[in-house]
């Protein structure tokens, strides 16, 4: 197939790259490089890709119009995975223009190129944020996801209620997936697993918030990308068992799925740490904090449609993935 991959040099975007990459399809990966982090390590990412004979790249941002609307045009594509997108729940708060532009207005014009130019699947990032203020565990994507508590959240939600409207008017499968905390090789500055090894192979303290009382479904990068292939090549069908008496929020009478792709395992923070600590050989100084604007206590995915749609459960566990972090972390800094 030949596939379109937004956000090809960010973190999940250049390992979905890869992965297809090396089972024989043709990408043409998409990014507009912009410096929410280090944009060196974007570039390392898409200088990887480039070695494939298969892989095209495009600086392009996806809430440019007229780009992507030539992209669809030119391109030929069969399938979409739309990865591209403002992250992060804190920056939220400080830049809520940049959620719109990119996750709002970018997200629509993927959607009108992918209903205009026959595209058989679009898959696209969700969050496990949109659960918002609901505490019931694990998350279900049968739960209701009506009270999100950032523009981030809001936005991701959003997609998933755009992505619904395209299905019903224009029949086009679309499929969305909510991550639960990817970490692994190549992750972002941003997250917590980098800050906290930056800091502590710099001696500097790390910080803890919720005082260290946060339970996350941490998530390895391999298990989430192992996952999006597998629900690409399951074309989003609708569900004729669908009532509009009694509404299923995961699923619908059109080609529209939602699915939680997480560890189904939540690791205490504290617990974290130390596994990072032993792979590090050394203790971290802590500052606790209180829990920041706009996150939750805990989360925790049920996999369990995944599980059945595509025969897929994530299974790396966290003392693995630190590992392999770490040890790629190594070799980039060379340390």
């Amino acid at each position: 197939m030949h596939i379109l991959v937004t956000g090809a040099a960010g973190f999940i975007g250049f390992h979905v790259c890869r992965k297809l990459l090396q089972r024989g399809e043709w990408v043409t990966g998409l990014d507009n490089m912009n410096d929410y982090y280090d944009v060196s390590l974007k570039e390392s990412r898409l200088s990887m890709l480039m070695s494939y004979e298969r892989f095209t790249f495009i600086k392009a941002d996806i809430s440019d119009r007229s780009a992507i609307e030539e992209l669809f045009q030119t391109g030929g594509f069969e399938c979409v995975i739309n990865l591209a997108a403002q992250a992060g729940v804190r920056y939220s708060l400080v830049n809520p223009h940049a959620y719109i532009n990119s996750n709002i207005l970018g997200f629509l014009n993927i959607l009108e190129g992918c209903r205009h130019h026959g595209i058989k699947h679009l898959v696209y990032a969700s969050s496990s944020s949109v659960y918002g203020a609901n505490e019931t565990m694990p998350f279900s994507v049968h739960d209701n996801v009506d009270h999100p508590l950032s523009l981030y959240a809001a936005s991701k939600k959003a997609n998933e209620l755009m992505a619904h409207t395209y299905s019903h008017l224009y029949q086009l499968p679309t499929t969305g997936l909510r991550f639960f905390t990817v970490y692994g090789p190549w992750g972002r500055p941003d997250m917590a697993l980098f800050l906290f090894t930056n800091a502590i192979v710099n001696n500097k303290p790390i910080q803890v918030f919720n005082y260290g009382k946060h339970r996350r479904d941490f998530t390895f990068i391999d298990d989430i990308t192992e996952g999006i292939l597998r629900t690409l090549d399951h074309v989003a069908e609708p569900n004729l068992d669908w009532s509009g008496l009694n509404p299923d929020p995961g699923s619908s009478r059109d080609p529209w799925r939602v699915y939680n792709i997480g560890n189904s395992s939540p690791v205490d923070l504290m617990d974290y740490i130390e596994a990072l600590e032993q792979e590090l050989g050394c203790a971290a100084e802590k500052v606790f904090l209180p829990m920041q604007p706009g996150d939750v206590p805990d989360t925790y995915a049920d996999v369990e449609q995944l599980m059945k749609d595509v025969q897929y459960t994530p299974q790396t566990t966290v003392k693995e993935g630190i590992s392999r972090f770490v040890s790629w972390y190594r070799e980039y800094y060379k340390l």
